[in-house]
């Protein structure tokens, strides 16, 4: 697999379009700590990292409201194996005027955009989510 975050929210893009309720994904740390920041900031209700005959999955329930609209209304990949992207703090987007968040892989780990430009950091912009 030549990008295994892309397929992680390709995944959890086509499991919010059958509105499934959980998915699994191959672990890893860069992947859990992605699937963190979503729960931390509202996206997922839950990441659990569990072990399947030897290989570490994450298990990651989906959050939808009351009128069974998910949380997650689009998932973008922006630094690409072909086509990285990195920014400096005063480049860090605002995704939809700060409805959204960027996550960042930075010097100080992977952090969100507002994480980042507290701290004065940049670094390459994996992906937004709104």
């Amino acid at each position: 697999m030549t990008d295994p975050i892309a397929d992680m929210l390709t995944r959890i893009r086509n499991a919010i379009m059958a509105r499934k309720a959980q998915i699994e994904v191959p672990a890893s740390g860069l992947k859990e700590r992605i699937a963190e920041i979503l729960h931390e900031e509202g996206y997922l209700d839950g990441v659990q990292r569990t072990e399947e005959g030897g290989r570490a999955m994450l298990t990651l329930t989906l959050r939808y409201g009351s009128d069974n609209q998910s949380a997650i209304q689009s998932l973008r990949r922006v630094s690409r194996p072909g086509q990285r992207r990195y920014v400096s703090c005063a480049d860090i987007p605002r995704v939809r005027s700060g409805l959204g968040i960027a996550i960042l892989s930075t010097s100080r780990g992977v952090l969100t955009d507002r994480q980042a430009r507290k701290l004065g950091v940049g670094g390459e912009l994996l992906c937004e989510v709104w």
